[in-house]
């Protein structure tokens, strides 16, 4: 059987989960949801570098992302801080949707997954 970490856990999920080589994360949101959508995609941005730099690796390892927007008007403006940040010699699948997130004040979700 392979094992299972799991990071930052709590009583309803985890943060991050590693197995078999790969890394998931949850659905992150921005620390401080009082800033526009730029600024809740750096935060979360940061998050992802932190905990991918956490087991060694970088955003050139990520495979997959899925981004949730409360509005999809701000797509243009989310794509500009997610381009200068994603690898563009190993950018990864990605998918772009608008959801209502889990309370008014996110703007952005993203999850990843990568490989370890």
């Amino acid at each position: 059987m392979n094992k299972i970490k799991r990071i930052e856990s709590g009583p309803r999920m985890s943060q991050v989960v590693i197995h078999n080589d790969r890394l998931i994360t949850a659905g992150l949101v921005a620390d401080d949801p009082n800033t526009d959508i730029a600024g809740q995609t750096g935060q979360i941005l940061d998050k992802i570098d932190n905990y991918l730099m956490k087991e060694g690796i970088n955003k050139q390892s990520i495979m997959a992302a899925t981004i949730w927007l409360s509005d999809m008007d701000s797509y243009d403006e989310m794509n500009i801080v997610w381009d200068a940040w994603v690898s563009k010699e190993n950018p990864p699948v990605r998918a772009c949707v608008e959801s209502r997130l889990a309370a008014p004040q996110y703007k952005v979700e993203i999850q990843i997954t990568a490989a370890i």
